[in-house]
């Protein structure tokens, strides 16, 4: 597959460049891979004498950093740059992200769209923003030929209180169902030193946690020389930083290694949150999605994360109506994950995205089965996020403030990420204080002010 726009050549970069725009609005779909990336590129461009603004403020520049996990995603993409020309016409629309990527020249041919870059581009965008441009301008380069991992330097993000780090991107994984691999190359690693000197400059800047991202990250450091691994590179931001928490991404259930769990059962500062993707508990549906384990490969690791992490959040994510997927395979998956000692879901119903082979197996399942099959599995995840949740009332637990919430109550979030609301001000955002929760209320847990 090749996704370099055969119908654009380089564009040389003229000797007069076009005035710098002052306002920019940004609008970031998908994965905190994505999150981080926006947070980049809008940190440069702030440093560059932009003004951000919000999305619905009509920005001169807009910014829609793209997801293509699924065409629902695809189609949302689409619609941010409809949404951006009608609320400023004038606007400058970039597209960048995963959809740029892996189809640039359907963004290409939408109206009102300036310029795509690929994930590789993104470095480069302020050298984008001086080509004076005639017409639609495509800049993707072909990802599987990446090799490294460039951490931009961020001090900053705006509007939270917890910093996200990326240490690893791309995936080798090529599950049925999954684009990425093709949309962000091969898995690769930053270099240590660069991910401490990140953390460093996030804990200079008041940030309390810190959130290791990536694609992939359970694999990181296998591409290293010499080579590497999460569990060393989690020990050693313990040992070489000041960070008061530590929160792990997204890993796959093959890269839980007992060392991990050990690592992180006894820092000081790694959060006991794990999120883990299952996304069937059907052995015959995970055989066809390319998942390199079974179902009780799963339960037995459950069992081992429990074991060690008594108070532990445990994340799944799940899909459901996955070509082929039957009544009883949809009830196995089910009665499965009932049965697992897990705190939440999240849940998918699958979506077809070109491109993938699950996308030309038969036996497609309609879209309402998917979503009927969903919100089962969403209300299974309400219940036993209350059950996990009604465990820590009037015990003291420390959060993070992240922003004002409804009703006069602030919102933090505890090490095993329970979502608590107190009374408070503006002023607590990004302070670390102890709380008691005292009731489960509907969605979270309404607590006191202990310190």
């Amino acid at each position: 597959m090749s996704f370099k726009d055969e119908h654009n050549a380089r564009v040389p970069r003229p000797a007069s460049c076009i005035p710098v725009t002052q306002t920019v609005s940004f609008a970031t779909l998908g994965c905190k891979t994505n999150q981080f990336e926006s947070a980049a590129m809008q940190e440069a461009l702030q440093g560059a004498g932009y003004k951000i603004v919000r999305f619905e403020d009509g920005a001169d520049l807009v910014i829609v950093n793209t997801c293509t996990v699924t065409g629902a995603t695809d189609a949302q993409s689409r619609n941010l740059v409809r949404r951006a020309r009608r609320v400023n016409a004038g606007c400058r629309v970039i597209v960048t992200g995963c959809y740029a990527q892996v189809d640039p020249g359907a963004l290409r041919d939408l109206p009102g769209v300036n310029l795509v870059i690929g994930n590789e581009e993104k470095q480069r965008l302020l050298d984008f923003l001086q080509i004076d441009q005639q017409s639609t301008l495509v800049e993707v380069s072909d990802i599987r030929h990446a090799e490294s991992v460039c951490l931009t330097p961020l001090t900053s993000f705006a509007g939270r209180s917890r910093a996200f780090v990326q240490i690893q991107n791309g995936c080798d994984a090529f599950c049925s169902y999954c684009i990425i691999p093709y949309a962000r190359g091969a898995s690769r690693s930053a270099q240590e030193n660069e991910i401490l000197a990140q953390i460093k400059g996030l804990v200079e800047s008041g940030f309390r946690e810190v959130v290791l991202t990536g694609i992939h990250i359970g694999g990181y450091g296998a591409d290293l020389q010499p080579r590497s691994t999460l569990n060393e590179l989690v020990k050693r931001i313990e040992s070489g930083s000041a960070i008061h928490r530590l929160r792990l991404g997204s890993i796959e259930p093959t890269e839980i290694t007992d060392e991990l769990l050990e690592t992180i059962a006894t820092s000081l500062i790694v959060c006991p949150h794990l999120h883990i993707p299952l996304q069937a508990g059907s052995d015959a549906v995970l055989q066809r999605m390319g998942r390199t384990y079974n179902r009780d490969f799963f339960l037995r690791l459950i069992e081992k994360v429990r074991g060690a992490l008594p108070d532990a959040a445990i994340c799944l994510d799940v899909i459901t109506g996955f070509p082929g997927e039957t009544e009883r395979e949809f009830a196995d998956t089910y009665e499965f994950i009932a049965s697992l000692p897990v705190t939440d879901l999240h849940v998918f119903p699958y979506s077809k995205r070109p491109g993938t082979p699950a996308a030309v197996m038969s036996n497609q399942v309609p879209g309402h089965v998917s979503k009927a099959r969903a919100e089962k599995l969403r209300s299974l995840a309400k219940v036993k996020y209350k059950r996990f949740a009604e465990g820590f009332i009037n015990q003291e637990l420390e959060v993070i403030v992240e922003t004002g919430a409804r009703k006069g109550l602030m919102k933090g979030l505890s090490r095993n990420y329970l979502d608590l609301r107190f009374p408070g001000n503006q002023s607590l955002v990004g302070q670390c204080v102890k709380v008691k929760p005292v009731v489960w209320d509907e969605h979270f847990l309404r607590s006191e002010r202990v310190w």
